[in-house]
C-alpha cells in the first residue's frame, strides 16, 4: 500500500492527518488520489464507510479552483444535509491548509446566510442539488467557472430522484471541468453520468477482501409487536452506541419517546425534524452524549459516524437496496459490528422476499441476547456485494465485536468506541 507521500500528497496535508491519526491510506484512497490530483476524470466505486470522502477531499484541498463572488471555483454535490456537513467537517481543515474556503448550501438553513456566503467569495461549495438549484435561479450563484466538482454517493442522488437536477446544474459548470464521481454502485443511472458527463474516465471498482472486511453479522428476530420496543432498548444497552430505523416519522417519535422512558438516552432525526434539531441530535450522537439515534430512512445515507455498534431495523426495510444502506451504517472503517431486523409476525413473509433478494439465509427466530456482542453466531453478509448477488453464510467463532479497527483512521469526524459495555438492566426492574 502507497503511502500519501507517494500519492503525491502535499507534507503539510500528510502532518495534519498523522496529527489526527490517519496514517495510511485506505484502499479507495490509494486508488484515487493521484489520477485525481493530476486532474483526470474518474469514477469510484467502494463499500460504503470505505474512506470515499477523504479520497476526493485531498485532491480538492490540493487543487480545487479559487473562486469568486457568487462563482465558486469548485464544487462538491451530495444527496443529504447531513452528509454535507459531514463532507465540510472533513474538506475544510484540509482546505484552510491551502488558502481554500469552504461553505455548505442544503435546505432548512437561511438562504439569506447563503447569500451573504456566496457574495463574500466561496472557493468550494458542498451543495445538496435542491438548494444549490434554488440559487442559482435567483442569480445568487453562477456556476460556470466551476472547473473542479465532486458527484458523492452518485446512486443516492438517483434513488431521491435528484438526477435530473445534478444534470441541470452540470450542464451549467465549465466544459473543461473535471469530475469526481463516487458512488456504492456504478451501474444504472449513475452509469449515464458517467457516459454523459465524464471525459474518458478512469474507473477504480474496489470490492473490499474477505480479510479486510470488518466482521458485520446479521440476525433476524422475530418479535411481536409490543415486544419490540423492549428488545431494541436491550440491543442498545448491549451494543450501544447503535442507530434505529423506523419506516415512517410517527415510529421514530413514537419509539424515542418510549425509550427515553426506559431510562434508554435516545436522539430522533427524520424529514420533520428542523435542520438545527437534526444537527444536535447527530453532535449528541457522535460525542455519546446519547446511547443511541432513532431514525427513518432520510439519515440512511446521511449519518456518517464510525464505531456504531448495532443497527436496529425497527421497521424492516421495503427493499434489499435499503437494508444494505441502513446497515452500512455499522461496520464502517473496519470496525466490527451487529444488524438486527425486528421482525413481527405478519411481516416475516416479506422479510423472507428480502433475505431471498439478498441471497441471505431464509431464517428469522427469536434471538438470544448474548449471541449479539459474543461473536459466535448470526450471517455475515459480504459488504463488497450490493445487488442481488450478495452471499451469506454461517460463522463460526469469531473476534469480539468491539476489537480494535485497523490503524490508520477514521477520519477527523468519528468518535472512539466505549471499551466497556453497557449491560441491560435485570428484568425485575424492567
Amino acid at each position: 500500500m502507497p503511502t500519501f507521500i507517494e500519492l503525491g500528497v502535499p507534507r503539510d496535508i500528510t502532518d495534519f492527518l498523522a496529527r489526527h491519526g490517519v496514517t495510511t491510506p485506505f484502499p479507495i484512497q490509494a486508488a484515487t488520489i493521484a489520477d485525481a490530483m493530476a486532474g483526470r476524470d474518474l469514477c469510484g466505486r467502494a463499500p460504503t464507510g470505505s474512506g470515499k470522502t477523504l479520497a476526493f477531499s485531498i485532491p480538492l484541498a490540493v487543487n480545487g479552483r479559487k473562486g469568486g463572488p457568487r462563482r465558486p471555483g469548485s464544487l462538491v454535490l451530495v444527496p443529504t444535509r447531513e452528509l454535507a456537513a459531514q463532507v465540510a467537517r472533513e474538506l475544510r481543515p484540509l482546505a484552510e491548509l491551502h488558502g481554500r474556503s469552504v461553505a455548505t448550501f442544503y435546505g432548512g438553513t437561511s438562504i439569506a446566510a447563503d447569500q451573504r456566503s456566496l457574495r463574500r467569495t466561496v472557493d468550494i461549495a458542498i451543495a445538496c442539488p435542491g438548494r444549490l438549484a434554488d440559487l442559482v435561479r435567483r442569480g445568487d450563484a453562477d456556476l460556470r467557472a466551476v472547473r473542479t466538482i465532486v458527484v458523492d454517493e452518485a446512486d443516492r442522488m438517483a434513488d431521491m430522484g435528484f438526477l435530473p437536477e445534478v444534470k441541470r446544474l452540470l450542464d451549467q459548470t465549465a466544459a473543461d471541468r473535471q469530475t469526481l464521481l463516487f458512488s456504492a454502485t456504478l451501474d444504472g443511472d449513475v452509469d449515464v453520468l458517467i457516459r454523459d458527463y465524464q471525459r474518458d474516465p478512469i474507473r477504480h471498482e474496489l470490492a473490499a477482501s474477505h480479510e479486510d472486511c470488518a466482521d458485520v453479522r446479521h440476525f433476524f428476530w422475530r418479535a411481536a409487536s409490543n415486544e419490540r420496543v423492549g428488545i431494541a432498548r436491550d440491543i442498545v444497552l448491549a451494543a450501544a452506541p447503535a442507530i434505529v430505523f423506523t419506516r415512517t416519522k410517527h415510529t421514530a417519535d413514537r419509539v424515542a419517546k418510549a425509550l427515553n422512558r426506559q431510562g434508554v438516552r435516545v436522539a430522533v432525526i427524520h424529514g420533520n425534524r428542523s435542520q438545527s434539531q437534526r444537527e444536535r441530535a447527530l453532535a449528541d450522537f457522535s460525542s455519546g452524549r446519547v446511547a443511541a439515534l432513532v431514525a427513518t430512512d432520510v439519515a440512511a445515507r446521511g449519518i456518517h459516524v464510525d464505531n456504531v455498534g448495532a443497527v436496529v431495523h425497527f421497521d424492516p426495510p421495503a427493499t434489499g437496496k435499503d437494508y444494505l444502506h441502513r446497515s452500512g451504517r455499522t461496520g464502517r472503517a473496519g470496525a466490527n459490528g451487529v444488524v438486527v431486523t425486528l421482525v413481527a409476525p405478519d411481516k416475516v413473509g416479506d422479510v423472507k422476499s428480502l433475505q431471498r433478494a439478498l441471497a441471505l439465509r431464509q431464517h428469522v427466530d427469536k434471538t438470544a441476547l448474548h449471541l449479539l456482542t459474543d461473536g459466535t453466531s448470526g450471517v455475515s453478509l459480504n459488504p463488497a456485494d450490493t445487488g442481488p448477488r450478495a452471499r451469506s453464510q454461517d460463522r463460526g467463532p469469531q473476534p469480539p465485536r468491539n476489537g480494535r479497527a485497523r490503524s490508520g483512521q477514521p477520519p477527523f469526524s468519528g468518535r472512539k468506541r466505549r471499551n466497556s459495555r453497557v449491560r441491560p438492566r435485570a428484568a425485575a426492574g424492567r
